[in-house]
């Protein structure tokens, strides 16, 4: 049988990667598929210092990749919306088979994406855009197709993460914790998309798609990012049991699917609240067969690779078997994607951490504990922290409440006369299974 022939479009760090497990693992890839894969052509701007290309055909120019009738598969690493859209489209339009390690694209444009496969009958492959090398996509849609998934939660960004990390460990504060994980090359000159959580939110949009089977709404995704987590707010939350955890949540209620991304207390004893530094882990809640937890390296060439290969594997065992049936991009048939809404941010329902600082008087808390309880709110905990100014520092954890009415009462806690400053709140989520 002939052998399956392959463009890669991006070179950089996972382009390289995927190359050299392609080459290093060749027999045994072979073994798994039954046919040969050979890279045919490499688009790039740049040569890969760590890649010996050999003879491979070399071009700067990615759209020969996807108008070059002798590749079979498009490996989409460039990155961002265009041109990498236009890359994709191309290539589909061509009859050819793609695979993408781009969250951006397919959160934002997926649908459009996936409709133009489905009308021509190839596959689009995403699963190196989420976590690195963990299989998630494959977990849920494959693994985990017999459950209804009532919840998903995960750490999906390793940058955050390692920051949380060291701030916790070592008592470091946000901002120079930041300019190490520059300097580390973990985080980017500009680390907006990872600290306020556009790129976890990214991720996360792919996987509410693919555990409930709604369409991407990147643009209905709540993020919060973790550049106002204070090294006081990390060492409270140990003090109470608890860890801060940049966590992306996505949950299936009566009323819709909630969909958001900010920082978060998890109880200590949590396995997801135990994953450290760059690691992400993905969390899943199935009628079936219970929490379920996916753990690994969230970037890195060859993790990514190792995800890129995958679906490249999948793909040509499935032409192999000259299919006119694909399997659905998101695991549901198109005709049976449900059209629950995503939920307001004000209708959620969650516990709050609430740190403030307050006066030195009497009746302080009470107007506090006044306007909670008139909201509806019950408290879990108070602390009122030691000090040496005028000015005391107060911990309240709540029960759940719905979002909208803690809006409502912190609004009112604020305009006292004696609490000086913008009250700080984290969201607290247990994920017990």
């Amino acid at each position: 049988m002939k052998p399956v022939r392959v463009g890669i479009c991006g070179f950089g760090t996972v382009g390289g990667g995927t190359f050299n497990v392609l080459g290093r693992n060749s027999k045994e890839i072979t073994r798994r598929t039954g046919r040969a894969i050979v890279v045919e052509q490499i688009a790039q701007r740049r040569p890969n210092i760590n890649c010996d290309t050999g003879d491979t055909s070399i071009t700067d120019d990615i759209f020969a990749v996807a108008n070059n009738p002798n590749v079979d598969v498009l490996i989409e690493l460039i990155g961002g919306h265009e041109p990498a859209k236009e890359l994709v489209l191309t290539a589909i339009r061509n009859g050819k088979h793609v695979v993408t390690a781009n969250k951006a694209l397919i959160a934002v444009h997926g649908n459009e994406i996936f409709e133009a496969a489905a009308k021509h009958n190839v596959v689009v492959a995403y699963e190196a855009a989420i976590a690195g090398g963990i299989p998630i996509v494959k977990a849920m849609r494959e693994g985990l197709a017999a459950n209804s998934i009532d919840w998903l939660a995960g750490i999906i960004n390793g940058t955050g993460n390692f920051i949380l990390t060291e701030m916790r460990d070592k008592g470091r504060a946000f901002a120079d914790v930041l300019q190490e994980a520059q300097e580390l090359g973990y985080a980017e000159a500009d680390p907006t998309f990872d600290v306020e959580g556009i790129d976890a939110a990214h991720k996360l949009t792919i996987l509410s798609s693919v555990a409930f089977g709604i369409p991407l709404q990147f643009d209905q995704c709540y993020t919060e990012g973790i550049s106002k987590i204070s090294a006081q707010d990390v060492a409270n939350a140990e003090s109470l049991g608890f860890r801060i955890k940049h966590l992306g949540l996505t949950r299936r209620t009566s009323e819709g699917i909630e969909l958001r991304v900010h920082p978060t207390l998890i109880p200590e004893k949590r396995l997801i609240a135990n994953v450290n530094g760059v690691m992400n882990a993905v969390l899943v809640e199935g009628d079936a067969v219970g929490p379920t937890m996916y753990y690994g390296a969230g970037a890195g060439a060859e993790p990514t690779a190792s995800s890129v290969i995958a679906d490249l594997v999948d793909i040509v065992r499935d032409m192999s078997l000259d299919q006119t049936v694909r399997m659905p991009s998101l695991g549901f048939s198109p005709e049976t994607m449900s059209d629950s809404p995503i939920l307001p941010m004000e209708k959620v329902v969650t516990a709050f951490y609430m740190r403030m600082n307050v006066s030195e008087k009497p009746g302080v808390l009470a107007q506090i504990t006044q306007i909670l309880g008139d909201a509806g709110i019950s408290i879990e905990a108070i602390r009122q922290h030691t000090h040496v100014s005028a000015q005391v520092p107060v911990i309240i954890l709540t029960r759940p409440v719905v979002e909208g009415h803690m809006n409502s009462a912190i609004a009112a806690i604020e305009a006292l006369a004696d609490v000086n400053g913008e009250v700080t709140r984290i969201r607290v989520e247990n994920l017990g299974g």
